[in-house]
């Protein structure tokens, strides 16, 4: 029986049941990757699932906190261009999974977050060591899935894992005195979010051997709406609530790292710009020496008001456009259609 939206195990992720699913052929759509997806899950339970006490806890930490399964639902959704949900892709999908989940053990320790998916962050619970080694056994797994899938799915691994690695350096370094800072930070975002989005969309159609002539389309469409994602985020994250999100808003910009409104901000001349901007400078100054984060609460209030933040907004849904367009020489149908729904359901996060 085809599932309903409502009943849908992902509904309500990104409005991903009702948007990216909608109409008779794309319920068919929709039992298949629901169906995928829950092999994923299983196959995700058995790779965090260790007899050490310590590494059973510490990886299986953040799956147990819960998550978005976005990469795998790419994956089970561009596998439909060829053979469908093979034993491949769905190895490949648990794969990319496990490369996302190992990341945000990195993040959170590069980050100094306190909590993750509405639960305290694994290095506030057992230390930055453990979380950063926990993230690199997680790499490994993943590294292990790919292995038995051949040396296409090696390279792809590995040369996902080389931007991911390359935009959080790229992000901790920050850019050369006369780099364009938005121009670079949009290539840390391609380079953290969208490499893997871009992957996991192309492991799809590797992996269920479609066309090959598809594959430049998807990697180009999962870069683009991976940028979209991370610029919506960096919107929410303004007015974050934090019993959702698990987050206290503008986390990132009291931590001292600059997201696109506060950069956007940077490039405008008048005088309330320039004054907001100082103040949230002094305010980050102030809190790396041990001042109450809280100081910051007002003057980011402000800026999630203003143009710099609109003007972010307007520039993640080009993306997402941009992303539309790069699926223009794939075939008319219901993945066609998911894709360009799910393009659009990222960008319409803030609505």
């Amino acid at each position: 029986m085809t599932p309903s939206a409502q009943g849908s195990p992902i509904a309500g992720k990104l409005g991903l049941a009702d948007r990216v699913f909608a109409g008779p052929r794309s319920r068919r759509l929709l039992a298949k990757v629901e169906a995928g997806l829950e092999r994923v899950d299983r196959n995700l339970e058995a790779e965090l699932t260790t007899a050490d006490t310590l590494t059973n806890a510490t990886t299986r930490y953040l799956f147990d906190a819960g998550g978005k399964r976005v990469r795998p639902m790419l994956a089970l959704l561009t596998a439909q261009l060829g053979d469908g949900t093979t034993e491949r892709v769905i190895d490949a999908a648990t794969a990319l999974e496990l490369t996302h989940l190992g990341s945000l053990y990195h993040d959170d320790v590069m980050d100094e977050a306190d909590r993750r998916r509405g639960v305290p962050s694994a290095h506030s619970v057992w230390g930055n060591s453990v979380a950063i080694l926990t993230g690199d056994l997680l790499f490994s797994r993943a590294s292990q899935l790919m292995a038995k899938l051949g040396e296409r799915a090696i390279q792809l691994q590995a040369d996902t894992f080389e931007r991911l690695v390359l935009g959080q350096m790229h992000e901790t370094v920050g850019p050369h005195e006369n780099e364009d800072r938005v121009a670079f930070y949009l290539q840390v975002l391609a380079d953290k979010t969208g490499s893997l989005i871009a992957a996991s969309a192309q492991a799809g159609a590797v992996m269920s051997s479609a066309p090959a002539e598809y594959e430049a389309s998807l990697v180009d469409f999962g870069e683009k709406v991976g940028v979209a994602f991370q610029l919506l985020d960096d919107v929410i994250d303004l007015s974050s609530d934090p019993d959702e999100t698990g987050k206290v808003p503008g986390t990132d910009l009291r931590a001292g790292v600059p997201t696109m409104p506060f950069l956007l901000l940077g490039q405008r001349d008048d005088d309330a710009s320039i004054d907001l901007r100082e103040r949230i400078d002094d305010g980050v100054a102030r809190i790396a020496d041990g001042a109450d984060p809280v100081i910051l609460d007002e003057p980011l209030a402000e800026l999630r008001d203003h143009e710099a933040t609109r003007a972010t907004l307007d520039l993640a849904h080009t993306w997402s456009s941009d992303a539309v367009a790069a699926l223009d020489p794939l075939p008319d149908g219901p993945v066609r259609e998911g894709l360009i729904r799910f393009a659009r359901a990222v960008a319409d996060r803030s609505s």
